[in-house]
């Protein structure tokens, strides 16, 4: 999990704390003044925070003190109002996709659009669009393709991430960032700051998950939301998205694996996948084996370990 080029910026500041071990409280480090110019993160859940229905905060609190019940009943969180939210907090000027419709074509009957999809999504008429293939220059000459979804499916899928961060926020580690509210890659810069700062270093071991975003499995993916959401309806929509495939120019591709870097579901699927692969592992193993401290920092698909005094401190 190295840090890509494009982020080789994260390793020029150094502010707050942000670790915590299952559950416990957050591992204490130093602050430090923020470094001005910073752009914040572009989070996927940043309605959340706008006019929450009390019944998410129910599952937010049921999730936070039954570890392990599954939630059955989750589509009529997806409601009209959900839907409405997710368009306006939609970028004006995104590229539209398959279908080449656009934020503002969309708006023309606003409305009476959201009642039809709202309609289709609870009747199971609901279908999802391949999404646009669009490639990307990184700064090293290489490409990264994005997938681009129609209005309809960003729509609903910012809808379903509410639910999906209203439960899985309170199952996350601390120590996860990345696509997280208040969770950003200046608060992972935070941690790995003042981790290296403020205490005594052995060692750091920098990690990358190579094409993760393009390879994750959708079989395990699909059993690791088995463990909380057990609304068939819901799991339903997550594979529609994962199985729509893409379409490059004219031709459609299938999606034998991974999703869609781009996709507005996406980030929180790959911090659930990695929850499960890799963040209770490391929890486990720097609790019950590590020798010293151990600090682990992942920041979406990328982390970086630290050894001080025999442990391993992870960092990124």
């Amino acid at each position: 999990m190295t840090y890509g080029r494009e982020k080789s910026d994260l390793f020029k500041v150094a502010q707050k704390p942000a670790n915590k071990a299952e559950g416990a409280a957050a591992e204490s480090v130093e602050r430090r003044r923020r470094v001005e110019g910073n752009t914040q993160e572009p989070i996927t859940h940043r309605t959340q925070g706008r006019g929450n229905v009390s019944g998410l905060e129910r599952v937010r609190e049921r999730a936070r003190l039954r570890k392990q019940e599954r939630f059955t009943a989750l589509l009529h969180h997806v409601t009209e109002e959900a839907l409405r939210r997710s368009y306006l907090a939609l970028k004006r000027d995104a590229a539209p996709g398959v279908d080449r419709c656009t934020w503002q074509e969309y708006g023309r009957g606003l409305e009476e659009r959201l009642k039809r999809l709202h309609e289709h999504i609870h009747s199971g008429t609901y279908r999802a669009l391949p999404s646009r293939r669009k490639l990307i220059r990184k700064e090293d000459g290489r490409s990264r393709a994005l997938g681009i979804a129609a209005v309809e499916d960003k729509l609903v899928q910012r809808a379903v991430v509410e639910v999906l961060n209203a439960i899985y926020e309170a199952d996350f580690l601390g120590f996860s960032y990345g696509f997280r509210p208040k969770r950003g890659q200046h608060d992972a810069l935070d941690a790995l700051a003042a981790g290296i700062n403020f205490t005594r270093v052995n060692w750091i071991l920098d990690a990358d998950l190579k094409s993760f975003f393009d390879t994750l499995s959708h079989e395990w993916l699909v059993r690791f939301l088995k463990h909380r959401i057990g609304d068939p309806r819901v799991l339903g929509l997550i594979e529609q998205w994962l199985k729509a495939g893409v379409m490059q120019g004219d031709e459609w591709e299938p999606a034998e694996s991974g999703t869609p870097q781009g996709a507005t579901i996406s980030p929180v699927l790959a911090n659930l996948y990695l929850h499960h692969v890799f963040d209770l592992w490391a929890n486990r193993w720097r609790h019950r084996e590590a020798r010293g401290n151990v600090i682990i920092v992942r920041y979406a698909d990328d982390s970086a370990p630290r050894k001080r005094e025999g442990g391993l401190m992870q960092l990124h």
